[in-house]
């Protein structure tokens, strides 16, 4: 089963930060367990709020919004994307996420769309994904 790990409110330290290189291992390291027990799928870091771009479709009209869809105060980091046994081991790895530490992790469970082809570009041969 797949699981969304999505970070929100992290600190995360720039390249010229004297946290940087401590806070980059601790996340690669996290990243190798991860493939040590065949669970990444993908991940990556998010720009900040700032750079967002809301597109909606209303009656027709695409509608383009510079900024986050909504006002919050919490931001989203980053995501990782798990291939897990189940719910607990999606919540013991998000337990050992380095930015669990300063931030949150929410999990959520990845749903499967009958007649949806759900395999990255390039690997699809047939529309039962």
């Amino acid at each position: 089963m797949r699981y969304l790990l999505m970070i929100y409110d992290c600190d995360r330290p720039e390249p010229d930060d004297p946290g940087f290189a401590g806070a980059l291992a601790r996340v690669a390291a996290f990243a190798d367990e991860l493939r040590r027990r065949n669970a990444l799928v993908s991940g990556d870091p998010v720009a900040d709020e700032r750079s967002a771009t809301t597109v909606a479709v209303r009656d027709g009209r695409t509608l383009i919004t510079d900024g986050p869809f909504a006002e919050t105060h919490e931001h989203l980091g980053g995501y990782y994307v798990l291939d897990c046994r189940d719910l607990d081991e999606a919540l013991e790895l998000a337990a050992l996420c380095p930015m669990a530490e300063t931030g949150t992790i929410e999990v959520r469970p990845l749903v499967r769309v009958p007649g949806v082809d759900h395999r990255p570009a390039g690997h699809a041969t047939s529309p039962a994904g």
